[in-house]
């Protein structure tokens, strides 16, 4: 699964990324995003590419309250489209949540590590998103992470990792007829990680000191 992941590069760098048309005025950068945060991430409306912040752990639109969010804060890619909570946004509301990097525990000793992409500093996970309309009559946008079998380098930390479209490919996966093939385990070429600070297991730390590199 991806239950931690880091975003704090700049508005201006998220342009230069992806193009957007609306203008988000700022956001709360997150070096230990995790579940419930309002977040960044990029949507295709009818007249182009949005980037606007939604709440991690996706809120299906029948739900009756919001606390099942916390359950679906990741989505089987395999599976996704035939499950009811996640299948008419499968086909219709497909998004892109920018990121740094993104945090797994090692298996063999509980290390959390910061695994990230080689030669770009920012890339875009596979997700779905919802909007939910509240008791109290306001909505609320709300997405989830695909995940998809770890490749090489994930395996020996553990067997699950986000889907990480491919370079270049983002932008595909909002289509409603984008190839499957978008979600394969990245190659491993593509990646690489280092053991962080165990500051990351609590949520409530949002520091740069997170990503220090530490002794393996």
């Amino acid at each position: 699964m991806c239950g931690r992941f880091a975003i704090y590069s700049s508005l201006q760098d998220l342009f230069k990324y992806i193009q957007y048309i609306n203008e988000l005025e700022e956001y709360d950068l997150r070096y230990n995003a995790a579940p419930t945060n309002l977040l960044p991430v990029y949507r295709e409306n009818h007249d182009g590419v949005h980037l606007d912040k939604l709440r991690w752990g996706l809120i299906p639109f029948w739900a009756k309250d919001e606390s099942i969010g916390s359950k679906l804060i990741n989505a089987r890619s395999e599976t996704a489209h035939e499950k009811p909570s996640f299948r008419g946004a499968f086909k219709l509301r497909r998004c892109l949540i920018p990121a740094n990097g993104f945090f797994e525990w090692r298996r063999s000793d509980k290390q959390p590590m910061f695994i990230f992409l080689r030669d770009q500093p920012i890339c875009c996970f596979a997700g779905l998103w919802e909007n939910w309309k509240a008791p109290d009559g306001n909505f609320v946008r709300s997405f989830t992470i695909l995940t998809t079998d770890a490749n090489e380098m994930m395996r020996d930390i553990h067997h699950r990792m986000p889907v990480i479209l491919p370079p270049g490919r983002e932008m595909a996966w909002l289509k409603p007829d984008a190839s499957m093939d978008l979600l394969k385990p990245l190659e491993s070429n593509l990646m690489d990680c280092y053991p962080v600070s165990k500051l990351i297991n609590s949520p409530r730390n949002n520091t740069p000191e997170i990503l220090i590199r530490q002794s393996a």
